[in-house]
């Protein structure tokens, strides 16, 4: 067994609880949660403390270290997520959304479409990006039936299907 690790917990135990109840985030719950346990000494050793709250020994040594060097504040304050770029502008959607549209010179999957992005607009984007953009804005499926030919006549379409002669399974 190893060497048992003191913590000393700066804040009483009622400040914890207070805190508990009123973290909306389950982050910080599981965070509080932790430092609760380890000031009533439930647990013989961290690895049990770990499995326990259901995070990885290495997580609840990151927020002891946390806790000791910055405080509460710091344990408690997300530093997860961050500012998101936006990758396809408005005039790429406009663009993208007429393309798709155009029954004459049709995208024919999403690395065409890559393609054409780059050379219209000069702008390199990643095929993922790309791909997940036109699903999530305009619908694209990934696998589909296959299209009839842009070029192909609806009129003597329907004038064939109408002469054509139809059999049964009665003759």
């Amino acid at each position: 067994m190893g060497k048992r690790v003191i913590i000393h917990i700066r804040e009483s135990k009622e400040e914890l609880k207070r805190l508990y109840k009123s973290s909306r985030n389950h982050k910080s719950k599981n965070r509080i949660k932790s430092l609760q346990l380890t000031q009533e000494n439930k647990f013989e050793t961290r690895l049990e403390l770990s499995k326990y709250l259901g995070v990885d020994l290495k997580t609840l040594y990151v927020w002891t270290k946390l806790y000791q060097s910055q405080g509460i504040e710091a344990l408690l304050k997300s530093t997860s997520g961050g500012k998101h770029r936006k990758v396809v502008s408005n005039s790429l959607k406009k663009l993208l959304g007429e393309k798709l549209n155009d029954n004459t010179s049709p995208l024919q999957g999403y690395t065409d479409a890559v393609l054409w992005v780059k050379e219209e607009l000069g702008v390199q984007v990643n095929y993922q990006t790309l791909r997940s953009f036109m699903i999530t804005n305009f619908g694209c499926k990934l696998k589909v039936p296959r299209k009839s030919h842009y070029k192909k006549d609806e009129v003597v379409f329907e004038a064939f299907k109408k002469t054509s002669r139809t059999t049964s399974s009665n003759n």
